[in-house]
């Protein structure tokens, strides 16, 4: 089975190293992993033509792939990469196989609340808490989004939740490991 390991690896400074090792890890399990970056990138003549041909060669590898394992550790934010929420989203859309994890144990509406609002709400007239802003927010006890955590389980997958270290939480592979377990477990069995 081919695996596509989506998350936003690719843009941290030990990025070939990091997914080199996820790479690794697919391998022993039994898995065929498609990295986003183990491929060559066409050369293009402008940076949105480059763009569009790093889309095109992920989009190829997400159509040869048979599952997803994306990282959906909130990065430059309090949700997960917007790249692999695609990605993930891509899948599910291609009815493939599709799990996740992620690398804090803090809810979506924890985050929202304290990382957006800074504590600061209220419940509106309907019920719904909301911040300071008026807008509510999110509170289903899920990892992210409603969407990414119900397009996983839906699909008879898994979101691993782990709490790592900030300093560690986008490179700690142990919820990875416990992705591909779970998965070699369900198919290749």
């Amino acid at each position: 089975m081919k695996v596509y390991l989506a998350g936003p690896e690719v843009f941290l400074s030990n990025a070939v190293e990091i997914q080199a090792e996820k790479a690794a890890l697919a391998r022993a399990a039994g898995f065929t992993p498609l990295v986003p970056g183990d491929l060559e990138i066409p050369p293009a003549e402008t940076k949105h033509a480059r763009g569009r041909a790093i889309y095109g060669v992920d989009e190829g590898m997400m159509l040869a792939s048979d599952m997803i394992i994306a990282n959906l550790t909130p990065f430059r934010g309090i949700s997960a990469d917007v790249g692999t929420v695609f990605e993930l989203g891509f899948m599910c859309g291609r009815g493939r196989h599709v799990y996740a994890y992620t690398n804090t144990a803090r809810s979506y509406y924890d985050r929202i609340l304290h990382g957006h609002y800074g504590g600061k709400a209220a419940a509106r007239a309907d019920g719904r808490m909301a911040g300071p802003d008026g807008v509510s927010i999110e509170d289903f006890d899920m990892a992210d989004n409603l969407m990414l955590d119900g397009g996983i389980l839906a699909r008879g997958g898994t979101f691993v939740k782990r709490e790592v270290a900030e300093a560690d939480r986008l490179t700690d592979l142990e919820a990875f490991k416990e992705c591909l377990a779970i998965a070699a477990k369900q198919h290749l069995a």
